[in-house]
């Protein structure tokens, strides 16, 4: 499913099932020692899809743990991203002279109930979108793919800048047309290549009863 957001030169690996426990890297069982089990198995899982896609550009499987600010490490030269949600687990891989910086989300298609959360999590603009695109397409959770999509966005920023992100920090335009979407910054972005990015691009699918948003920052 997700190689229909992120095709070539980007690898991905996805399960819509957990691996057993005892696949693990002690490392990894480690960084998790404390979690629940349900816990543990998504945390390997996304792993294992992340050891897939890294294979593609013959990376020999590793343990792969969080640093202290609880980012993915990848190895030297890659970039990359993880998700996981109720069902799917899923991982994204790049050359870093491919592209600079990759998000990745899932999501279960439902709608964000909490009134006061969605406030959180939108901006007035973004709020006042969405009864015409829920209107067009009422398979499609917008609110919910609004947050989606955020974290992608987050996801590709923060490695490009070793900051925070709010969700008021961008503000979505989402084009169902295309299954696109523009994340335009309300902060100053970082440099990139000698031009500063104020722009975020990417897309979205929604199928098998989940919500999956992508974000790439190319060379």
């Amino acid at each position: 499913m997700i190689e229909k957001l992120l095709p070539p030169p980007i690898a991905t690996a996805e399960a819509f099932e957990d691996r057993p426990l005892d696949e693990m890297f002690p490392e990894e069982r480690a960084a998790v020692a404390r979690a629940v089990p349900s816990r543990q198995r998504e945390f390997g899982t996304v792993r294992a899809c992340a050891r897939a896609a890294l294979a593609t550009f013959g990376v020999p499987p590793a343990p792969l743990v969080p640093g202290a600010d609880r980012a993915p490490r990848w190895p030297e030269g890659l970039v990359g991203a993880m998700t996981h949600c109720t069902g799917y687990r899923a991982a994204a891989i790049a050359r870093s002279t491919d592209v600079r910086s990759v998000g990745l989300d899932a999501e279960p298609n439902e709608p964000v109930r909490d009134p006061g959360v969605l406030g959180l999590i939108t901006l007035p603009e973004e709020r006042a979108a969405l009864p015409a695109l829920q209107a067009a397409q009422p398979e499609i959770h917008w609110d919910r793919l609004i947050f989606s999509a955020k974290e992608s966005v987050y996801k590709a920023w923060y490695p490009l800048t070793g900051r925070w992100l709010g969700f008021e920090d961008a503000v979505l335009t989402l084009d169902p047309t295309d299954a696109s979407f523009t994340a335009r910054l309300l902060v100053e972005g970082p440099e990139i290549d000698g031009q500063r990015l104020t722009t975020f691009h990417g897309g979205w699918l929604v199928a098998d009863g989940l919500v999956v948003t992508a974000v790439t920052v190319e060379r």
